[in-house]
Protein backbone atom coordinates (compact mmCIF):
# COMPACT_ATOMS: atom_id res chain seq x y z
CA UNK A 1 0.00 0.00 0.00
CA UNK A 2 3.13 2.24 -0.55
CA UNK A 3 2.92 5.13 -2.60
CA UNK A 4 5.56 7.97 -3.27
CA UNK A 5 4.58 11.81 -3.19
CA UNK A 6 2.12 13.33 -0.43
CA UNK A 7 -0.85 12.56 -2.47
CA UNK A 8 -2.32 16.22 -3.31
CA UNK A 9 -4.81 16.79 -4.57
CA UNK A 10 -3.50 16.73 -8.37
CA UNK A 11 -2.58 13.30 -7.66
CA UNK A 12 0.09 11.06 -5.98
CA UNK A 13 3.49 12.12 -7.91
CA UNK A 14 4.31 8.38 -8.11
CA UNK A 15 2.29 5.57 -8.59
CA UNK A 16 1.44 3.08 -5.80
CA UNK A 17 2.88 -0.72 -5.50
CA UNK A 18 -0.03 -3.02 -6.83
CA UNK A 19 -1.07 -5.18 -4.18
CA UNK A 20 -3.30 -6.88 -1.96
CA UNK A 21 -3.69 -4.30 0.66
CA UNK A 22 -1.95 -4.05 4.46
CA UNK A 23 -2.16 -7.29 6.47
CA UNK A 24 -4.11 -7.05 9.57
CA UNK A 25 -2.44 -9.06 11.98
CA UNK A 26 0.27 -7.30 13.88
CA UNK A 27 3.78 -7.68 13.07
CA UNK A 28 5.97 -10.00 15.28
CA UNK A 29 8.86 -7.67 16.67
CA UNK A 30 12.49 -9.02 17.73
CA UNK A 31 14.34 -7.10 20.38
CA UNK A 32 17.66 -6.65 20.88
CA UNK A 33 20.11 -9.92 21.46
CA UNK A 34 21.94 -10.52 24.29
CA UNK A 35 25.59 -11.32 25.18
CA UNK A 36 27.06 -14.37 23.81
CA UNK A 37 26.02 -17.92 25.19
CA UNK A 38 28.56 -20.00 27.01
CA UNK A 39 30.70 -17.00 26.98
CA UNK A 40 34.46 -17.39 29.06
CA UNK A 41 33.93 -15.80 32.67
CA UNK A 42 36.80 -13.65 33.42
CA UNK A 43 39.42 -14.11 35.96
CA UNK A 44 39.05 -12.60 39.70
CA UNK A 45 41.65 -9.83 39.11
CA UNK A 46 43.28 -10.95 42.00
CA UNK A 47 46.97 -11.50 39.69
CA UNK A 48 46.62 -14.66 41.92
CA UNK A 49 48.17 -17.87 40.08
CA UNK A 50 45.40 -20.74 40.17
CA UNK A 51 46.19 -24.27 41.05
CA UNK A 52 46.45 -27.05 38.84
CA UNK A 53 43.57 -28.69 40.27
CA UNK A 54 41.10 -25.18 40.37
CA UNK A 55 42.47 -24.55 36.33
CA UNK A 56 41.29 -28.22 35.69
CA UNK A 57 37.86 -27.47 37.02
CA UNK A 58 37.53 -24.40 34.91
CA UNK A 59 38.73 -25.89 32.34
CA UNK A 60 35.77 -28.53 32.68
CA UNK A 61 33.60 -25.64 33.44
CA UNK A 62 34.36 -24.24 30.48
CA UNK A 63 34.44 -26.56 28.59
CA UNK A 64 30.94 -27.87 29.14
CA UNK A 65 29.37 -24.41 29.34
CA UNK A 66 31.16 -22.93 26.13
CA UNK A 67 30.37 -25.94 23.85
CA UNK A 68 27.46 -28.52 25.27
CA UNK A 69 25.07 -25.98 27.02
CA UNK A 70 25.29 -23.84 24.01
CA UNK A 71 24.72 -26.33 21.66
CA UNK A 72 21.21 -27.28 23.61
CA UNK A 73 20.12 -23.97 24.26
CA UNK A 74 20.60 -23.50 20.58
CA UNK A 75 18.47 -26.68 19.81
CA UNK A 76 15.83 -25.94 22.07
CA UNK A 77 15.81 -22.38 20.65
CA UNK A 78 15.60 -23.62 17.12
CA UNK A 79 12.54 -26.12 18.23
CA UNK A 80 11.07 -23.04 19.85
CA UNK A 81 11.12 -20.11 18.16
CA UNK A 82 8.56 -18.68 15.69
CA UNK A 83 9.72 -18.50 12.13
CA UNK A 84 11.44 -14.98 11.55
CA UNK A 85 8.71 -12.60 10.51
CA UNK A 86 8.55 -10.60 6.69
CA UNK A 87 8.26 -6.94 8.39
CA UNK A 88 10.84 -4.29 7.90
CA UNK A 89 14.59 -5.68 8.67
CA UNK A 90 16.90 -4.44 11.48
CA UNK A 91 20.51 -3.19 11.23
CA UNK A 92 23.31 -5.30 11.72
CA UNK A 93 23.81 -4.42 15.01
CA UNK A 94 21.28 -5.86 17.75
CA UNK A 95 19.29 -2.61 17.93
CA UNK A 96 16.07 -2.35 15.73
CA UNK A 97 16.48 -0.04 12.91
CA UNK A 98 14.34 3.12 14.48
CA UNK A 99 13.02 4.64 11.68
CA UNK A 100 11.41 0.89 10.32
CA UNK A 101 10.47 0.45 13.73
CA UNK A 102 8.70 3.95 13.91
CA UNK A 103 4.72 3.73 14.70
CA UNK A 104 1.66 5.91 13.02
CA UNK A 105 -1.54 6.04 13.35
CA UNK A 106 -4.28 6.96 11.73
CA UNK A 107 -7.81 8.60 13.56
CA UNK A 108 -11.24 9.10 11.44
CA UNK A 109 -13.98 10.39 13.33
CA UNK A 110 -16.54 10.46 10.81
CA UNK A 111 -20.70 11.03 11.24
CA UNK A 112 -21.32 7.23 11.54
CA UNK A 113 -18.04 5.62 12.65
CA UNK A 114 -14.53 5.79 14.62
CA UNK A 115 -11.92 4.16 13.32
CA UNK A 116 -8.40 3.90 14.36
CA UNK A 117 -5.57 2.68 12.55
CA UNK A 118 -1.67 1.99 14.08
CA UNK A 119 1.10 0.83 11.82
CA UNK A 120 4.31 0.58 10.42
CA UNK A 121 6.58 0.51 7.51
CA UNK A 122 7.30 -2.23 5.86
CA UNK A 123 8.49 -3.65 2.64
CA UNK A 124 5.07 -3.58 0.84
CA UNK A 125 3.81 -0.30 2.23
CA UNK A 126 2.92 -0.92 6.34
CA UNK A 127 1.86 -3.62 8.36
CA UNK A 128 -1.20 -2.95 10.90
CA UNK A 129 -0.22 -3.07 14.38
CA UNK A 130 -3.55 -2.52 15.61
CA UNK A 131 -7.12 -1.32 14.88
CA UNK A 132 -10.26 -0.28 16.22
CA UNK A 133 -13.50 0.40 15.05
CA UNK A 134 -16.93 1.55 16.54
CA UNK A 135 -20.50 2.89 15.72
CA UNK A 136 -20.70 6.33 17.17
CA UNK A 137 -23.24 7.70 15.54
CA UNK A 138 -21.78 11.69 15.93
CA UNK A 139 -24.30 12.90 13.82
CA UNK A 140 -27.01 11.55 14.86
CA UNK A 141 -30.02 14.07 14.54
CA UNK A 142 -27.29 17.04 13.15
CA UNK A 143 -29.78 17.05 9.97
CA UNK A 144 -32.68 18.68 12.12
CA UNK A 145 -30.77 20.38 14.91
CA UNK A 146 -28.27 21.67 13.03
CA UNK A 147 -25.97 20.41 16.41
CA UNK A 148 -24.13 17.44 17.41
CA UNK A 149 -26.30 16.00 20.53
CA UNK A 150 -25.12 15.13 24.01
CA UNK A 151 -25.62 11.83 23.72
CA UNK A 152 -24.00 11.34 19.92
CA UNK A 153 -21.04 13.57 21.88
CA UNK A 154 -20.82 11.18 24.53
CA UNK A 155 -20.25 8.04 22.77
CA UNK A 156 -18.30 9.58 20.35
CA UNK A 157 -15.56 10.76 23.18
CA UNK A 158 -16.19 6.98 24.71
CA UNK A 159 -14.44 5.66 21.73
CA UNK A 160 -11.85 8.21 21.64
CA UNK A 161 -10.69 7.31 25.11
CA UNK A 162 -10.26 4.26 23.77
CA UNK A 163 -8.20 5.28 20.57
CA UNK A 164 -6.06 7.41 22.75
CA UNK A 165 -5.07 4.78 25.24
CA UNK A 166 -4.14 2.23 22.30
CA UNK A 167 -2.07 4.89 21.10
CA UNK A 168 0.04 5.56 24.22
CA UNK A 169 0.35 2.05 25.12
CA UNK A 170 1.57 1.14 21.73
CA UNK A 171 4.16 4.01 21.79
CA UNK A 172 2.50 5.95 18.59
CA UNK A 173 5.51 8.33 17.32
CA UNK A 174 3.32 10.22 14.60
CA UNK A 175 -0.20 10.57 14.06
CA UNK A 176 -2.83 12.41 12.76
CA UNK A 177 -6.46 12.34 14.03
CA UNK A 178 -9.32 14.02 11.87
CA UNK A 179 -13.13 14.60 12.05
CA UNK A 180 -14.90 14.88 8.85
CA UNK A 181 -18.45 15.75 7.87
CA UNK A 182 -20.49 15.89 11.02
CA UNK A 183 -18.01 18.62 13.18
CA UNK A 184 -17.38 20.34 9.69
CA UNK A 185 -21.19 21.22 9.38
CA UNK A 186 -22.30 21.12 13.65
CA UNK A 187 -22.80 24.60 14.96
CA UNK A 188 -20.72 23.14 17.90
CA UNK A 189 -18.00 21.46 15.58
CA UNK A 190 -15.36 23.40 17.14
CA UNK A 191 -16.81 23.22 21.20
CA UNK A 192 -16.70 19.46 20.65
CA UNK A 193 -12.98 19.54 18.95
CA UNK A 194 -12.45 21.42 22.32
CA UNK A 195 -13.57 19.18 24.50
CA UNK A 196 -12.23 16.11 23.09
CA UNK A 197 -8.99 17.54 23.32
CA UNK A 198 -10.28 18.18 27.28
CA UNK A 199 -11.36 15.02 27.61
CA UNK A 200 -8.74 12.41 26.18
CA UNK A 201 -5.76 14.64 24.76
CA UNK A 202 -6.56 14.28 21.40
CA UNK A 203 -6.30 16.92 18.82
CA UNK A 204 -8.69 16.10 16.48
CA UNK A 205 -8.35 18.18 12.68
CA UNK A 206 -11.25 19.08 10.40
CA UNK A 207 -10.55 17.95 7.22
CA UNK A 208 -12.35 19.87 3.99
CA UNK A 209 -13.94 18.21 2.06
CA UNK A 210 -11.04 18.67 -0.35
CA UNK A 211 -8.67 16.94 1.91
CA UNK A 212 -10.71 13.96 2.38
CA UNK A 213 -11.30 13.89 -1.21
CA UNK A 214 -7.80 13.38 -1.64
CA UNK A 215 -7.28 10.87 1.68
CA UNK A 216 -9.82 8.50 0.11
CA UNK A 217 -8.17 8.23 -3.56
CA UNK A 218 -4.64 7.63 -1.59
CA UNK A 219 -6.03 5.19 0.73
CA UNK A 220 -7.51 2.88 -2.48
CA UNK A 221 -5.35 3.63 -5.45
CA UNK A 222 -4.04 0.15 -4.80
CA UNK A 223 -7.09 -0.81 -6.23
CA UNK A 224 -7.52 1.43 -9.34
CA UNK A 225 -7.13 -1.05 -12.35
CA UNK A 226 -4.28 0.33 -14.90
CA UNK A 227 -5.60 -1.14 -17.96
CA UNK A 228 -8.23 1.17 -17.50
CA UNK A 229 -8.27 5.09 -19.01
CA UNK A 230 -10.11 6.61 -15.80
CA UNK A 231 -12.11 5.73 -12.76
CA UNK A 232 -14.79 7.00 -10.39
CA UNK A 233 -14.21 6.64 -6.54
CA UNK A 234 -16.55 7.64 -4.53
CA UNK A 235 -16.82 7.19 -0.32
CA UNK A 236 -20.03 7.08 0.87
CA UNK A 237 -19.82 8.19 4.41
CA UNK A 238 -22.52 9.33 7.53
CA UNK A 239 -22.68 12.96 6.51
CA UNK A 240 -21.61 13.68 3.17
CA UNK A 241 -20.43 11.90 -0.05
CA UNK A 242 -17.06 12.13 -2.35
CA UNK A 243 -17.03 11.79 -5.44
CA UNK A 244 -13.54 11.18 -7.41
CA UNK A 245 -13.10 11.58 -10.84
CA UNK A 246 -9.62 10.15 -11.86
CA UNK A 247 -7.52 9.90 -14.90
CA UNK A 248 -5.69 6.53 -14.80
CA UNK A 249 -1.68 7.27 -16.43
CA UNK A 250 0.32 4.66 -17.17
CA UNK A 251 3.46 4.90 -16.02
CA UNK A 252 5.01 1.22 -17.36
CA UNK A 253 5.21 -1.73 -15.70
CA UNK A 254 1.73 -2.98 -15.01
CA UNK A 255 1.14 0.45 -12.88
CA UNK A 256 -0.82 3.50 -12.88
CA UNK A 257 -0.46 6.89 -12.03
CA UNK A 258 -4.06 8.57 -11.09
CA UNK A 259 -4.33 12.09 -10.76
CA UNK A 260 -7.57 13.68 -10.08
CA UNK A 261 -9.49 15.69 -12.42
CA UNK A 262 -12.39 16.77 -10.17
CA UNK A 263 -14.43 16.10 -7.03
CA UNK A 264 -17.50 16.92 -5.27
CA UNK A 265 -18.50 16.44 -1.68
CA UNK A 266 -22.42 15.62 -1.72
CA UNK A 267 -24.56 16.86 1.48
CA UNK A 268 -25.84 13.80 2.29
CA UNK A 269 -24.44 10.62 3.63
CA UNK A 270 -26.40 7.15 4.82
CA UNK A 271 -27.19 8.89 8.50
CA UNK A 272 -28.47 12.24 7.05
CA UNK A 273 -30.60 10.23 4.38
CA UNK A 274 -32.23 8.04 6.67
CA UNK A 275 -32.98 10.37 8.89
CA UNK A 276 -34.98 12.69 6.08
CA UNK A 277 -36.40 9.53 4.33
CA UNK A 278 -36.63 6.69 7.61
CA UNK A 279 -34.31 3.92 7.37
CA UNK A 280 -36.70 1.37 9.89
CA UNK A 281 -39.21 0.70 7.31
CA UNK A 282 -38.42 1.71 3.75
CA UNK A 283 -40.98 0.98 1.01
CA UNK A 284 -40.09 1.02 -2.92
CA UNK A 285 -41.37 4.70 -3.29
CA UNK A 286 -39.37 5.85 -0.36
CA UNK A 287 -36.29 3.97 -1.78
CA UNK A 288 -36.90 5.70 -4.82
CA UNK A 289 -37.46 8.90 -3.24
CA UNK A 290 -34.21 8.82 -1.66
CA UNK A 291 -32.12 7.51 -5.16
CA UNK A 292 -33.96 11.00 -6.68
CA UNK A 293 -32.80 13.17 -3.98
CA UNK A 294 -28.93 12.09 -4.47
CA UNK A 295 -29.08 12.46 -8.20
CA UNK A 296 -30.37 15.91 -8.10
CA UNK A 297 -27.20 16.56 -6.07
CA UNK A 298 -25.11 15.00 -8.33
CA UNK A 299 -26.39 16.53 -11.74
CA UNK A 300 -23.81 19.46 -11.68
CA UNK A 301 -21.01 16.88 -11.27
CA UNK A 302 -21.80 15.08 -13.81
CA UNK A 303 -22.39 17.74 -16.58
CA UNK A 304 -18.55 19.04 -15.36
CA UNK A 305 -17.44 15.28 -16.57
CA UNK A 306 -19.18 15.03 -20.10
CA UNK A 307 -16.04 15.96 -21.96
CA UNK A 308 -13.48 14.27 -19.50
CA UNK A 309 -15.28 11.31 -20.23
CA UNK A 310 -13.97 9.32 -22.92
CA UNK A 311 -16.79 6.45 -23.79
CA UNK A 312 -14.46 4.70 -26.00
CA UNK A 313 -11.89 3.50 -23.41
CA UNK A 314 -12.80 1.85 -20.24
CA UNK A 315 -13.21 3.19 -17.28
CA UNK A 316 -14.69 1.60 -13.63
CA UNK A 317 -16.32 2.53 -10.25
CA UNK A 318 -14.63 2.26 -7.00
CA UNK A 319 -16.50 2.09 -4.00
CA UNK A 320 -15.21 2.50 -0.50
CA UNK A 321 -17.37 2.51 2.56
CA UNK A 322 -19.47 0.28 4.70
CA UNK A 323 -22.51 0.29 2.10
CA UNK A 324 -19.93 -1.17 -0.73
CA UNK A 325 -18.48 -3.78 1.70
CA UNK A 326 -21.52 -4.61 3.30
CA UNK A 327 -23.38 -5.29 -0.37
CA UNK A 328 -20.11 -7.21 -1.00
CA UNK A 329 -20.79 -9.63 2.01
CA UNK A 330 -24.09 -10.03 1.14
CA UNK A 331 -23.49 -10.78 -2.63
CA UNK A 332 -20.72 -13.56 -1.64
CA UNK A 333 -23.19 -15.09 1.22
CA UNK A 334 -20.66 -14.62 3.78
CA UNK A 335 -22.06 -15.79 7.32
CA UNK A 336 -19.58 -13.54 8.86
CA UNK A 337 -17.90 -10.39 7.07
CA UNK A 338 -14.81 -11.37 6.11
CA UNK A 339 -12.31 -8.55 4.57
CA UNK A 340 -9.70 -11.07 2.88
CA UNK A 341 -12.53 -12.00 0.71
CA UNK A 342 -14.64 -8.53 0.29
CA UNK A 343 -11.86 -6.40 0.16
CA UNK A 344 -10.68 -5.91 -3.80
CA UNK A 345 -12.90 -8.04 -5.26
CA UNK A 346 -15.30 -7.03 -8.56
CA UNK A 347 -18.67 -6.82 -8.76
CA UNK A 348 -20.75 -5.95 -11.74
CA UNK A 349 -24.00 -3.08 -10.78
CA UNK A 350 -26.16 -6.10 -11.80
CA UNK A 351 -25.46 -7.91 -8.90
CA UNK A 352 -25.36 -5.19 -6.88
CA UNK A 353 -28.64 -4.06 -8.04
CA UNK A 354 -29.58 -8.38 -7.30
CA UNK A 355 -28.75 -7.22 -3.60
CA UNK A 356 -30.65 -4.16 -3.25
CA UNK A 357 -33.24 -5.54 -4.19
CA UNK A 358 -33.05 -8.82 -1.84
CA UNK A 359 -32.80 -6.32 1.09
CA UNK A 360 -35.70 -4.04 0.32
CA UNK A 361 -37.47 -7.14 0.62
CA UNK A 362 -36.48 -7.67 4.33
CA UNK A 363 -38.06 -5.85 6.61
CA UNK A 364 -35.65 -4.55 9.64
CA UNK A 365 -35.63 -7.08 11.88
CA UNK A 366 -34.86 -9.49 8.47
CA UNK A 367 -32.05 -6.62 8.04
CA UNK A 368 -30.65 -6.71 11.28
CA UNK A 369 -30.33 -10.55 11.41
CA UNK A 370 -28.33 -10.59 8.55
CA UNK A 371 -24.60 -11.75 9.36
CA UNK A 372 -23.61 -8.97 7.27
CA UNK A 373 -25.75 -6.43 7.93
CA UNK A 374 -26.46 -6.58 11.65
CA UNK A 375 -28.73 -4.33 13.82
CA UNK A 376 -26.17 -1.23 13.64
CA UNK A 377 -26.38 -0.46 10.05
CA UNK A 378 -30.29 -2.17 9.50
CA UNK A 379 -31.43 1.21 9.52
CA UNK A 380 -28.32 2.96 7.34
CA UNK A 381 -27.88 -0.13 4.63
CA UNK A 382 -30.86 0.92 2.20
CA UNK A 383 -30.18 5.03 2.26
CA UNK A 384 -26.27 3.13 1.29
CA UNK A 385 -27.90 1.46 -1.57
CA UNK A 386 -29.89 4.47 -2.85
CA UNK A 387 -26.73 6.30 -2.99
CA UNK A 388 -24.54 3.74 -4.93
CA UNK A 389 -27.84 2.93 -7.19
CA UNK A 390 -27.78 7.26 -8.15
CA UNK A 391 -24.18 7.13 -8.76
CA UNK A 392 -24.51 3.43 -10.73
CA UNK A 393 -26.81 5.62 -13.25
CA UNK A 394 -25.18 8.67 -13.85
CA UNK A 395 -22.08 6.43 -14.68
CA UNK A 396 -22.67 3.34 -16.19
CA UNK A 397 -19.88 0.68 -15.66
CA UNK A 398 -19.25 -2.77 -16.32
CA UNK A 399 -17.56 -3.36 -13.20
CA UNK A 400 -17.19 -1.92 -9.39
CA UNK A 401 -14.57 -2.70 -7.54
CA UNK A 402 -14.77 -2.99 -3.96
CA UNK A 403 -12.41 -1.55 -0.76
CA UNK A 404 -12.27 -2.13 2.49
CA UNK A 405 -10.10 0.71 3.10
CA UNK A 406 -10.23 4.56 2.71
CA UNK A 407 -9.31 7.56 4.79
CA UNK A 408 -7.30 5.57 7.45
CA UNK A 409 -4.76 3.95 4.90
CA UNK A 410 -4.49 7.33 3.23
CA UNK A 411 -3.55 9.38 6.49
CA UNK A 412 -1.06 6.64 6.91
CA UNK A 413 0.82 6.57 3.94
CA UNK A 414 0.58 10.36 3.76
CA UNK A 415 2.61 10.36 6.69
CA UNK A 416 4.93 8.07 5.79
CA UNK A 417 5.57 9.65 2.74
CA UNK A 418 6.16 12.78 4.00
CA UNK A 419 9.01 11.36 6.71
CA UNK A 420 10.20 9.19 3.52
CA UNK A 421 10.55 13.03 1.69
CA UNK A 422 12.33 14.33 4.61
CA UNK A 423 15.08 12.18 4.86
CA UNK A 424 15.77 12.16 0.80
CA UNK A 425 16.17 15.68 1.19
CA UNK A 426 18.03 15.45 4.10
CA UNK A 427 20.22 13.30 2.27
CA UNK A 428 20.58 15.60 -0.87
CA UNK A 429 21.75 17.73 1.04
CA UNK A 430 24.25 16.13 2.91
CA UNK A 431 25.13 15.03 -0.06
CA UNK A 432 25.74 18.42 -1.58
CA UNK A 433 27.32 19.75 1.77
CA UNK A 434 30.05 17.01 1.26
CA UNK A 435 30.73 17.59 -2.40
CA UNK A 436 31.36 21.67 -1.49
CA UNK A 437 33.99 20.37 0.89
CA UNK A 438 35.69 18.18 -1.29
CA UNK A 439 35.89 21.09 -3.90
CA UNK A 440 36.82 23.47 -1.13
CA UNK A 441 39.90 21.32 -0.41
CA UNK A 442 41.06 20.21 -3.61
Amino acid sequence: MHQEGDGGIGGPERAPAANQGPSLRPQAESGPSGEAEGAEPRGDGTGQKKSGKSRRRRGRRGKGRGKAAPAAARAEKAETAPPPASGPSTRSSSRPNAREDKLYAALDLGTNNCRLLVARRAPEGFKVVDAYSRIVRLGEGLATTGALGEAAMARAIDALNICAEKMKRRGVNRARTIATAACRTASNGPDFIARVKRETGLSLEIVSTEDEARLAVAGCAPLLDADCASALVFDIGGGSTELIWVRLENSGNGKCRPVIGDWISLPCGVVTLAERHGGVDVPVNVYGNMVQEVADHLAPFLGRLREERDSRRPFHLLGTSGTVTTIAGVHLGLERYDRSRVDGIWISPTEVHRVTRSLLDMDYRQRAAHPCVGQERADLVLAGCAIFEAIADAWPAERLRVADRGLREGILMSLMDTDANRRKRRRRHKSKRGAARTEANA
